[in-house]
C-alpha cells in the first residue's frame, strides 16, 4: 500500500511534470508505431502485389516501366498499348513456359461500385492466365464467362443493385480477392470477351466510349520454364521483340522500393531524434522532481522505507505516466493511419497495408515497449541517486 500511495502522490503532486512525461511517451509511442506500420505495410504491399501478379517477367512497351508500376501499385491512369502480335513473339522465346496478355482500361472516376475514387479495369485471357485463374479455380471452381467479373477487396455491387454498371454494361461480381494494400484492391478483372462486348455497348449506351481493340494489349505476363533463368529470359525477350521492356520480378517496383527506403530512412532518423529529445526531457523533469521531493523522501527513509521501495515507487510513477501517454499516442496514430490512409499514400508516394490483428497487436506491444523503456531508462538515474542518498542529509537540505 505504501508503494501505491507514494506512486499516486508522486503523480498528482506536479501536474506539469506529469503532463510533460505523458507528452513525451505519447510522441515516442505514436511515432514508433507509425514508422513500423508504414515501413512494414509498404513492404508487405509490394510483396503481395508481386505474388498476386505471379509473373516471373512482365513485358510492357519500352518507356512505360514507371507507368506500369504506378498503374499496378498506385492506380495511376495507364493508357498503355502495344501490338497483340508481340504475344506470339514473346511466347516463342526459349525459356518462356506461359505468356498471357492483359489489357488495362480507363479507370472509372468516382464509381459508385468502388469504395475508392478510381477503379482500375483489367481484361485477361482465361486460356493462359495464371493471375486470376488459380483463385477462380479454388473459390468458384470455374472460369469467368461473358459478363462476369471478380474484384479486389474494395470492389462491391452498389446497394439496391444486382450488377455493376460500367459504360452502360451490366457486369456481375462473382467474388473478391484477398487484400494487398495496393491498387489491385481497387481493380476489377474480366475476360477479353467481356471487354470487347463492353466496348461495343458503350458506343450506344454510355456517355463515354470505351476503346478496346482486339489488336492491342497493355502487357504480357510471363512464367518461365522450370530451370530457366528469368534474367536471361528477360534479356532474350528484349532482343527478340523490338520496342518492349522486360522486367523481372525482383526488378518490378524497384523505383517504389527506392522511394520507400528513402522515406523509411527519414522516418527512422526523425524517430531517433524524437527518442533522444524525449529521454533528455524526462531526465531533466524527473531530476527536478526528485530534487524538490528530497526532504519527503528523506523522511520516508527515516521512517523505515527501504532504498528499494523508494526506487520502485519513483520508477512506478514514471512508468504509469509513460503508459498513459503511450496508449494515447498509439490510439491516435492508428486512427490517423486508418482514416487518412489514402491521403498518406499519396503523400508518401507508395501504398501500405494494415497488418493482421495478431501482427498489429505485436506492433502495439513494440510501441508500448519503446515508450516504457525510454521512460524507465530516463527515470532510473535520478531515482537511483535519490533513493541511495543518506536520509539525514536529504532532510537537512
Amino acid at each position: 500500500m505504501r508503494l501505491t500511495s507514494l506512486t499516486l502522490r508522486d503523480i498528482s503532486g506536479n501536474a506539469f511534470r506529469s503532463f510533460v512525461i505523458i507528452a513525451c511517451a505519447f510522441v515516442v509511442a505514436g511515432f514508433s508505431l507509425a514508422t513500423i506500420l508504414v515501413a512494414r505495410g509498404a513492404t508487405d504491399s509490394i510483396t503481395l502485389t508481386q505474388a498476386r501478379l505471379g509473373a516471373d517477367v512482365l513485358v510492357v512497351p519500352s518507356g512505360n516501366e514507371r507507368t506500369i508500376e504506378g498503374a499496378l501499385l498506385m492506380g495511376s491512369t495507364a493508357q498503355i498499348r502495344m501490338a497483340r502480335a508481340n504475344l506470339e513473339k514473346v511466347g516463342a522465346v526459349v525459356g518462356v513456359e506461359v505468356a498471357t496478355p492483359q489489357l488495362y482500361l480507363m479507370s472509372m472516376s468516382n464509381s459508385s461500385c468502388c469504395s475508392v475514387p478510381d477503379m482500375f479495369m483489367v481484361a485477361y485471357d482465361p486460356a493462359t492466365d495464371f493471375t486470376v485463374e488459380p483463385w477462380l479455380r479454388k473459390e468458384l471452381g470455374r472460369d469467368l464467362t461473358l459478363g462476369e467479373s471478380v474484384g479486389g477487396t474494395y470492389i462491391f455491387v452498389p446497394e439496391g443493385a444486382d450488377t455493376i454498371k460500367l459504360y452502360g454494361y451490366d457486369l456481375s461480381l462473382e467474388g473478391n480477392l484477398e487484400p494487398t494494400g495496393s491498387n489491385l484492391d481497387a481493380t476489377i478483372f474480366f475476360t477479353f470477351e467481356t471487354a470487347y462486348e463492353m466496348a461495343r455497348i458503350s458506343a450506344t449506351k454510355a456517355a463515354k466510349l470505351l476503346y478496346a481493340s482486339p489488336d492491342q494489349i497493355s502487357s504480357i505476363l510471363v512464367k518461365v520454364s522450370p530451370g530457366s533463368d528469368p534474367g536471361q529470359v528477360a534479356k532474350d525477350i528484349r532482343a527478340a521483340v523490338p520496342g518492349v521492356s522486360a522486367i523481372t520480378r525482383p526488378e518490378l517496383f524497384g523505383s517504389f522500393r527506392e522511394q520507400m527506403e528513402g522515406q523509411r530512412a527519414v522516418m527512422l532518423v526523425v524517430l531517433a531524434v524524437i527518442l533522444a529529445l524525449a529521454l533528455a526531457v524526462i531526465v531533466l523533469v524527473f531530476s527536478m522532481v526528485v530534487n524538490e521531493r528530497r526532504r519527503e523522501i528523506g523522511v520516508l527513509r527515516a521512517l523505515g522505507a527501504s532504498q528499494t521501495a523508494v526506487f520502485r515507487a519513483l520508477l512506478a510513477s514514471a512508468l504509469t505516466l509513460a503508459f498513459i501517454g503511450a496508449v494515447a499516442g498509439i490510439v491516435l496514430s492508428a486512427l490517423v493511419l486508418f482514416f487518412f490512409k489514402n491521403a498518406l499514400t499519396e503523400a508518401f508516394g507508395f501504398p501500405f497495408m494494415f497488418p493482421s490483428a495478431g501482427s498489429f497487436a505485436l506492433l502495439v506491444v513494440i510501441g508500448l515497449a519503446v515508450a516504457l523503456a525510454a521512460a524507465l531508462a530516463a527515470a532510473s538515474v535520478p531515482a537511483y541517486r535519490i533513493s541511495r542518498r543518506d536520509p539525514a542529509l536529504s532532510m537537512r537540505e
